[in-house]
Formats: C-alpha cells, sequence, structure tokens
C-alpha cells in the first residue's frame, strides 16, 4: 500500500459533513480489500476485518470521511452566492480564497475580498453572513446550476513539502481513514487479539453524528478514535500541541479509558514506535467522546495523528506519522503489550 497516494486521492475528494457519498464510495473501495463484507449503512462505511472468533473482545476502529466546508444559502440578484458554514471554518482566511461550488455540476467561484485600497485599514475578520463567492455568472445562470443547501469546498489540491511532509485539505480525517487501511494491511497475516470492526463515520464535524449511530450498531467493548490534533506552529503554546514527525499522539483524558490509554502507550514502548501523549481535561471533540457512552459504554480512546493549520486548505502532516500510527494499532491488535 502506498501511504502517500491513499491519503491524497482520499484528501482530494470533496466531501462536506452531510454530502459524504464520493468520500464513503471511495472508502468503501478501498476497505472492500481488508472487509470483502464492507458497506454503506446510513452513510457510514463499515466492515468486519478477518474471522470473528468467540470469546474474544471486539474493537472499533474509526476514523471520519466528512470534512468541513459550507452550504448555499441565498444567490443574490448581483449573482453572487450566500453561504452557511459546515463545520468550524476559520474565518480570518476567507477573503479570496477559491473555491468549489458542488451543483448539479462543479462551478469554480473565489471568496469576495474587497481591495485593501478600498478599505479603512480595519482588520475585522468577515462575519459568515458577509461572505459572498462570485463564479462570474448570472442569477439566473446560477438557479440553473445550484440549489439551495448545494455544498461548496476549498479549491485545493495537494502538495509536496519538504521531506515527508505534504500539505493540503481535508487532512482532517483522511490521514486517519488511510492509517487504518494501513493498519489492516500490516495485520493480513497476523494473529488477532480482538475482533476487529472498523468504522468510516460521517458529520463528525457536525457533532460526531455517524459514530453514534455506527457505534449504537457494533457495539463495542473498546473503541478507537484515530483523529487528527494541534502539531506545533510558530506562535502556538507548545505546552497544548504535539509536533510533526515525532509519532502518533495517545490521549489521556477524564473523558476516555485510562486502561486503554496505558495499554497504547505500552504497546508503542514494546514495539519501539514513536509516540506523544495528549492531555485532554474533559472532553475531547472527537468521536471517542461517543463512543465511551454508547449504550452501556465502550473503553474509548483517542490516537491522533500531528496536523499543523487544521480546518484550513493548508493542514500540513507528516506521512511517517500516518505510518507510525498504523503500525501502533496494528501491534495494538495483534496483542503486544
Amino acid at each position: 500500500m502506498d501511504i502517500r497516494s491513499t491519503v491524497v486521492s482520499l484528501s482530494e475528494i470533496s466531501s462536506t459533513s452531510g454530502s459524504e457519498s464520493k468520500a464513503a464510495q471511495l472508502a468503501l473501495g478501498m476497505l472492500r480489500e481488508y472487509c470483502p463484507d464492507a458497506e454503506i449503512i446510513n452513510g457510514n462505511v463499515t466492515g468486519k476485518f478477518g474471522v470473528h472468533r468467540e470469546g474474544l473482545p471486539s474493537l472499533l476502529l474509526d476514523a471520519h470521511i466528512d470534512q468541513i466546508g459550507f452550504a448555499v444559502t441565498y444567490i443574490t440578484d448581483d449573482g453572487f452566492i450566500k453561504v452557511g458554514n459546515i463545520g468550524g471554518i476559520d474565518r480570518r482566511l476567507l477573503p479570496a480564497q477559491p473555491v468549489v461550488v458542488h451543483g448539479s455540476r462543479d462551478i469554480k467561484g473565489v471568496i469576495c475580498s474587497v481591495p485593501p485600497h478600498l478599505t479603512s485599514g480595519s482588520s475585522e475578520v468577515l462575519e459568515m453572513d458577509d461572505v459572498a463567492i462570485d463564479t462570474g455568472l448570472t442569477k439566473e445562470e446560477l438557479e440553473k446550476l445550484v440549489s439551495l443547501g448545494d455544498s461548496v469546498t476549498f479549491d485545493v489540491t495537494c502538495r509536496d513539502l519538504i521531506g515527508s511532509r505534504i500539505t493540503g485539505g481535508a487532512l482532517d480525517d483522511r490521514c486517519g481513514v488511510a492509517s487504518i487501511l494501513y493498519a489492516l494491511e500490516l495485520l493480513k497475516d497476523s494473529d488477532l487479539a480482538y475482533n476487529v470492526t472498523v468504522l468510516f463515520s460521517t458529520q463528525e464535524e457536525v457533532g460526531e453524528r455517524g459514530a453514534k449511530i455506527g457505534a449504537f450498531e457494533i457495539n463495542p467493548d473498546i473503541a478507537l478514535a484515530v483523529d487528527v490534533s494541534f502539531a506545533y506552529a510558530i506562535g502556538e503554546e507548545e505546552s497544548k500541541c504535539g509536533y510533526l514527525g515525532k509519532g502518533p499522539m495517545i490521549g489521556i483524558s477524564p473523558s476516555l479509558s485510562r486502561e486503554i490509554s496505558e495499554e497504547l502507550i505500552n504497546t508503542a514502548k514494546s514495539a519501539d514506535i514513536p509516540y506523544q501523549i495528549e492531555v485532554m481535561s474533559g472532553l475531547t471533540g472527537t468521536n471517542a467522546d461517543r463512543f465511551s457512552v454508547n449504550r452501556c459504554g465502550a473503553k474509548a480512546c483517542t490516537v491522533s495523528i500531528p496536523l499543523r493549520n487544521m480546518h484550513t486548505p493548508v493542514e500540513v502532516i507528516d506521512l511517517t506519522d500516518v505510518e507510525q500510527t498504523a503500525k501502533l494499532l496494528a501491534a495494538y491488535i495483534r496483542g503486544d503489550k
């Protein structure tokens, strides 16, 4: 499995929360190589890995396949598209961003930006109500192609940076999907300590909704949310961040299972896999929050890939972290504690 091409292929599919069908179909095709029974259930991609044996605890591997974006709310008489946010958008970076409007066909556009010559010099951040997209089309032309509620995403493709780093959009959390797929590749000929089910869940960015229904159906004993977390960049508080290239971030939180956190740490030490600790004082903001209270509860933990510039068109990851995350997951599932 080529990790880079897998990450890039997944990242460049446009699928905002609630409109994940394209990403789901791509992920389904990839997952069926390891889980032939994989299917899409209520939007989620799910499949059982290997032969499930009686008496083994059940383990859920999850990564979400949705991404942030926008929804069309209105078309003005002047032909500008007004939008609302889907998920947490950093409004500071919106002016002049290229976007794609996903109507009956994809339409290129740009978010309007007032030239600095025509401003008073203030640096106020745009409110979502003030965001408008210019496609060059008239209202009449747009209404033939665009419906209210259609999704909009940043127009971005992945690019290589120095070494094994890449930048792009929707790396949150498509790189997590890729790490799970690579873990399954590493486990193909292994004896497993768990009955493993994979969930590529929807609507994480709007409240972990896909994880909630997926976990209710699967009802695992243990659930690992494979997501991204903050990688240190200049100007950020180092104590709240991990570092690119230094391995997966294992979560510790009162809302997580300390038992599973310690087992993952011991696994990393035993397998000589670099890792980092991520301490969260409350909820994690990931699907693990849903898994821990599913039905009668599951022992949940987070395994996160460090990522810079979260929820922007220029997210940055190090592919070695994707690989090391997969190796940690594989070692844990083999029972190497």
